[in-house]
């Protein structure tokens, strides 16, 4: 999620061009929208919705001048919704760019312009972060951090955003061995990650994380460059266990840096290639349904 190497300063430019596609691209559908004949802009907790002894000779409620409501705009709001605003306002005024190449980011991109607003889940924490959260604009969008000195840091920067801190017990030189403990029967239960028996699932996150159906997550954390660092072995496992226990519907799970072991073997084994759809640069695209649905269902297809 963040490295001391930073991208070139054009990869800035099109991210902020991505965003400004986006609005564009948001304003443009909506133009094809037009309100129902009789229906009347009324605000949603104004206590009208649910009243049918309205006179038709009383004066129909105006519009709200307060701010516009969340996307998809209409065509009297095409106000920029303040967490696009802010994006834009951030990514011009840093030479800090996201991490991740502008095909890389475009296949997750994809997926939220079917699915915003939703509930996505981020693996780490970073200077990707506020656009990930301003493509989710209206959703719900939580971060998973391993190093708290950095959540301090980046909240004085950016407040808004939702993060807790995460700890990891595992290291990167473990990785064989947990590999060989995934193999187990115990790790081809679906269910809550918080009552699994397998080694691989993560159990300490905060409540609400587990109670929550993400119908994304993005794992790019944490520290898995060096035999010392957490590895991100548990991180791919627990994203794949959520998928599979959801009540229904299907999760897109992304998995960056697939170019080094961990994350590739990791990734193919747990989160399966048969549910793999794509690989853009070092990005990969998974689709898991819900097992829970299913009884007798295989781990992988």
């Amino acid at each position: 999620m963040r490295s001391k190497n930073q991208s070139p300063i054009n990869i800035k430019i099109i991210i902020l061009g991505l965003f400004f596609l986006l609005f564009l691209l948001v304003i443009a559908w909506s133009s094809y929208s037009s309100p129902r004949p009789n229906s009347s802009p009324i605000a949603e907790n104004d206590g009208l919705s649910n009243s049918s002894n309205l006179s038709t000779d009383e004066e129909e409620p105006k519009p709200s001048a307060t701010a516009c409501p969340s996307l998809p705009l209409t065509p009297t709001c095409t106000k920029l919704p303040p967490s696009l605003a802010n994006a834009l306002v951030h990514y011009v005024t840093t030479n800090i760019t996201p991490q991740q190449t502008l095909k890389e980011i475009s296949v997750s991109l994809r997926v939220l312009e079917k699915k915003s607003p939703c509930n996505f889940l981020v693996f780490g924490l970073g200077h990707d972060s506020l656009m990930w959260t301003s493509l989710n604009h209206g959703g719900r969008t939580v971060f998973l951090e391993e190093d708290k000195a950095w959540i301090e840091q980046i909240r004085e920067k950016l407040p808004t955003l939702e993060s807790y801190h995460v700890t990891y017990d595992t290291r990167v030189h473990q990785a064989d061995g947990l590999m060989e403990t995934g193999k187990g029967d115990e790790c081809k239960v679906v269910s809550d990650p918080r009552f699994s028996k397998c080694q691989l699932a993560l159990k300490g996150f905060p409540g609400d994380i587990y109670d929550v159906e993400w119908d994304l997550i993005m794992v790019d954390a944490p520290t898995g460059y060096h035999d010392e660092a957490p590895g991100r072995m548990n991180a791919i496992y627990t994203a794949g266990l959520m998928a599979r226990n959801r009540e229904n519907g299907v999760t897109d799970v992304f998995v960056h840096d697939v170019d080094r072991v961990v994350e590739d073997k990791f990734s193919r084994a747990f989160l399966c290639e048969g549910y793999m759809t794509e690989q853009e640069g070092r990005l990969r695209h998974f689709i898991i349904p819900t097992h829970r649905t299913s009884s007798g269902k295989p781990f992988c297809p």
